[in-house]
């Protein structure tokens, strides 16, 4: 590959998006959702598959119950997605995400809903 695709695929690759909002994991054996959020949500989906595999999540509860029940026990995916300014000019969503993570809790009401 020449130089010039190269300096071409890296620019691309700067400019990618990841898809952010919020996403959750939920226990098919208790009913507890677990929701989080974050500005790239597949990366963090698998960062937190591969710690609760090796028994090192942050949350607790969440690791516990993955414990008892294993991955196949478990929905796992994005429950809402935050769009990016149209300006771009916005750069710290972290306010926003935690704002989109409060509204999804009401769309679980037969659930437990826990933070990520």
């Amino acid at each position: 590959m020449d130089r010039q695709r190269k300096k071409e695929l890296l620019q691309q690759y700067k400019e990618m998006k990841p898809e952010m909002g919020v996403y959750m994991f939920k226990s098919k054996k208790t009913n507890i959702v677990y929701l989080g959020c974050d500005k790239n949500i597949k990366a963090t989906i698998n960062g937190d598959r591969f710690k609760l595999n090796f028994n090192n999540h942050k949350c607790k509860k969440l690791q516990k119950d993955w414990n008892e029940n294993k991955e196949e026990n478990f929905e796992i995916r994005t429950v809402e997605v935050l769009p990016y300014d149209k300006d771009e000019s916005k750069v710290d969503y972290s306010e926003d995400l935690r704002i989109l993570r409060e509204m999804c809790k009401d769309k679980f009401t037969e659930e437990n809903v826990e933070e990520i």
